[in-house]
């Protein structure tokens, strides 16, 4: 019989959703029982609101007024159909709405609430009561991938790999033929000007500007099929992270001629690449010249399965079938914390550092399991 002691107490309740708010100060949870709020720096925990009942879903406004919360795990809170807006400052129900099939993602700013279903987005006033603005059809979109700034919104197109960009003022719709096959990952810059893609051969990674949809360039993340958990914009926009399922944490230089990086051409935005003089032989492999990360890390993926066990199988409503790992919040152009959920939920805090010789460097300074003894 094993009855050596653990040495750390496993986590509670499962964790089922992570999502940051805005400036990534904060990350919300969605859990069996309610939800969490944490500071990002430390994973302290911050709010924690206890419904007796699931969310399986939930993302914030700001500094958290306001969350947009789903219902969710063995006994969900309120149907998976259903958008509640919840006003976390008077502890209740601001607005409702509902849809007719299962809610797969939401983002909230001051003056919209979008809704992304399976196959459509659809756009509200944010008032009392909510108002139908616009609604789009997409390809199959199961992971709920939807980008809001101040002046656009970025979400997959009617055909896979297609991006549909909109403006919100003007109702105008941009197409942005992206990738050849479905979108896995988007991610927006903080100024609302770039857009980051990967699509399920999570190879490379290709950036857009928002105002033209050009091409600015395109990032390898590796040469080996992998699955992009999360792209991620650092506060400047000059810098770009991406996690996937080879558990390793990549930092690339953003190709935009208007904000050169550190490592990159004004004259064409393009990055240097990792094999030298091989990238200039002619009728080389592509693979020789594209861009690649200058720095990478290794992240936890978790104790846990990446697909789903059959211990959260009814606990995950969704419709994802995975246990969201490696999303990225950036707390600085210089620091940045990786999280996940499920059983062995953590968080993971990176610094970029640079060497005597100029060289940049991902350090892991410190981690932990952000839900034991907060829930």
């Amino acid at each position: 019989m094993n009855t050596r002691t653990p040495l750390e107490t496993p986590s509670p309740t499962p964790v089922l959703s992570v999502a940051f708010n805005d400036d990534c100060s904060c990350f919300a949870v969605g859990l069996n029982t309610g939800f969490c709020i944490f500071q990002s720096d430390a994973a302290t925990l911050r709010t924690a609101r206890d419904f007796r009942a699931g969310v399986g879903l939930v993302q914030m406004m700001g500094k958290a007024n306001y969350l947009g919360v789903v219902g969710g795990g063995r006994q969900p809170k309120y149907a998976g159909n259903k958008l509640i807006v919840w006003d976390e400052s008077k502890s209740k129900e601001a607005l409702e709405i509902s849809a007719l099939t299962p809610v797969r993602g939401v983002q909230l700013s001051k003056e919209r609430i979008v809704v992304v279903l399976q196959n459509s987005v659809r756009a509200y006033k944010f008032a009392k009561p909510p108002s139908l603005v616009s609604a789009y059809e997409t390809a199959n979109n199961p992971l709920g991938l939807c980008c809001l700034s101040a002046r656009r919104i970025a979400f997959p197109g009617r055909t896979a790999g297609h991006i549909q960009v909109v403006e919100i003022t003007t109702g105008n719709v941009s197409i942005i033929p992206a990738h050849s096959s479905a979108i896995r990952a988007l991610g927006v810059s903080p100024d609302g000007e770039l857009l980051a893609t990967a699509s399920e051969t999570g190879t490379l990674i290709r950036i857009f500007s928002m105002n033209n949809c050009a091409r600015l360039g395109e990032l390898r993340r590796g040469i080996d099929p992998a699955t992009i958990f999360s792209l991620a914009f650092s506060p400047s926009g000059t810098l770009l992270a991406c996690t996937s399922d080879k558990s390793t944490l990549h930092i690339f230089d953003v190709p935009n001629p208007r904000k050169p990086g550190r490592n990159q051409d004004p004259e064409n935005g393009e990055g240097q690449t990792k094999w030298g003089i091989l990238s200039r032989i002619p009728m080389m492999p592509r693979l020789f010249s594209d861009p690649y990360s200058f720095a990478s890390a290794p992240f936890e993926s978790g104790e846990e399965p990446i697909q789903k066990s059959q211990a959260l199988s009814d606990s995950m409503t969704l419709g994802t079938g995975k246990v969201p790992k490696g999303v990225i919040g950036w707390l600085s152009d210089t620091s940045l914390v990786v999280v996940g959920a499920g059983r062995d939920a953590r968080w993971e805090k990176f610094n970029i550092v640079e060497d005597s010789d100029g060289r940049r460097h991902c350090v892991r300074e410190g981690w932990r399991r952000y839900m034991v003894g907060s829930a």
